[in-house]
């Protein structure tokens, strides 16, 4: 497997010579011919991806492990209208960025350019190879591919349609490569290849992460896990703040920007918790909560140190009772993973505190945590969300899978 990992790096190098030199006209027209052949095999898509489902039903795997490999209709629908979305979005590719002139004359600026080669290791989710494939394709990049096996009939299927597409668009094929094997010495043979691939994204678990952070030679864009918060501030509307809750726990509990942690100011905490455990309960949420939370809200199993770093990814919440923003804030820098938090308020000048002063990659007043991906942020779709500062902070969209390089334009100058 090793000379084939290979043989992928060097085709996706070569691929990516060619990738660079395609004008944005080429890059719209073959995402539009993706789209059309998503579409177009729908039904050979949701074939192959109801023998993956099954087979992870049958191996026990967990209801959100299973709700992320589904491809259903609207996550199918989702996929193809991100795809015509990302077609029409400005290409990134030669925009000067900044512009100054040197006391010599000299005209300096910067200019996008793409990041080149890009290695992505998932889990799960299968709409990550598309997602995956059509951001690099739109920032001139090429992709190798190693999607888990839970979802290895559905990326197969997916990459083979995709492939297809690009050729037909007169792109090379081999701009997206999906790794044939499940095995792990696969992954670590990938990590080995810092001459040929610039950047590596793992998405998936912590431990899946950690392992690709470990071994990779080349930069990783990562983030291991999404500990969200909402904070209901004691200006909060009532009926907003547990509508915006709800949504932030149940709507997709799987997901990486779904609420785990709950905090609210002690001042509406009387009032606010009792419905809002109610209507949690009635979704199925298990709720452990502080001491003060437990005096609250009858039958709250009791909170451990351990819950507020708990990623759940399932129906479970944990709830802080706090003395004011600044026990809310402090809460958050502890426990929390530098992802997405929200407050909840009335207060102006609090929610613009808020923003200024919590360090994660979506900050948001009023608004549920689950808006912390590309799709809905106008992106047209992301590659995953980065909590690593560097480069990229948030979901990576398109130009997050850029670089830019130093251009200066002279009439002669030459260095005293």
């Amino acid at each position: 497997m090793r000379d084939e990992i290979l043989m992928m790096g060097k085709k996706a190098r070569e691929a990516a010579h060619r990738m660079a030199k395609t004008n944005s006209t080429m890059r719209r027209q073959a995402l539009e011919g993706l789209a059309v052949a998503l579409e177009r095999e729908r039904t050979s898509i949701g074939a192959a991806n109801e023998e993956d489902v099954q087979e992870a039903m049958r191996r026990g795997l967990s209801r959100a492990k299973v709700d992320r490999l589904r491809l259903s209709d609207k996550v199918m629908g989702d996929m193809i209208g991100g795809l015509r979305e990302l077609a029409m979005l400005p290409d990134p590719l030669g925009e000067i960025t900044r512009m100054w002139t040197r006391p010599n004359g000299l005209q300096v600026g910067k200019m996008r350019i793409p990041l080149g080669v890009i290695g992505i290791v998932y889990e799960s989710r299968p709409n990550v190879t598309v997602d995956a494939a059509a951001l690099c394709i739109k920032a001139g990049n090429t992709v190798i591919l190693r999607g888990g096996s839970e979802a290895f009939r559905s990326n197969q299927c997916l990459a083979g349609i995709l492939q297809e597409a690009l050729k037909e668009a007169g792109l090379p094929e081999t701009a997206i490569q999906l790794v044939g094997t499940t095995e792990r010495d696969a992954v670590l043979d990938l990590l080995k290849l810092e001459e040929y691939i610039d950047v590596m994204i793992p998405r998936g678990g912590e431990e899946l992460i950690r392992f690709v952070t470990e071994h990779a030679r080349m930069p990783v864009l990562k983030h291991y896990k999404g500990v969200c918060h909402v904070y209901v501030d004691e200006d909060a509307n009532p009926d907003m703040a547990e509508r915006i809750c709800l949504n932030a726990k149940v709507q997709r509990p799987g997901v990486c920007n779904a609420m785990e942690t709950l905090l609210v100011h002690e001042k509406i905490a009387g009032k606010l918790l009792p419905r809002m455990a109610a209507a949690l309960r009635r979704e199925g949420v298990e709720l452990r909560g502080c001491e003060k939370t437990r005096t609250l809200v009858s039958d709250c199993l009791p909170a451990t140190e351990e819950d507020w770093y708990a990623e759940y990814l399932d129906l479970t919440l944990a709830i802080r009772v706090v003395a004011d923003m600044d026990e809310a804030i402090s809460h958050i820098t502890t426990y929390g993973s530098q992802h997405t938090e929200a407050i909840v308020t009335e207060n102006f000048q609090r929610g613009h505190r808020f923003l200024r002063e919590v360090q994660s990659s979506l900050v948001l007043v009023n608004a549920s945590t689950r808006f912390n991906d590309g799709y809905q942020l106008g992106l047209g779709a992301e590659i995953g969300i980065s909590t690593s500062r560097l480069h990229a902070f948030g979901p990576m969209g398109v130009e997050e899978l850029t670089t830019t390089k130093f251009i200066a334009f002279g009439n002669g100058q030459v260095r005293s």
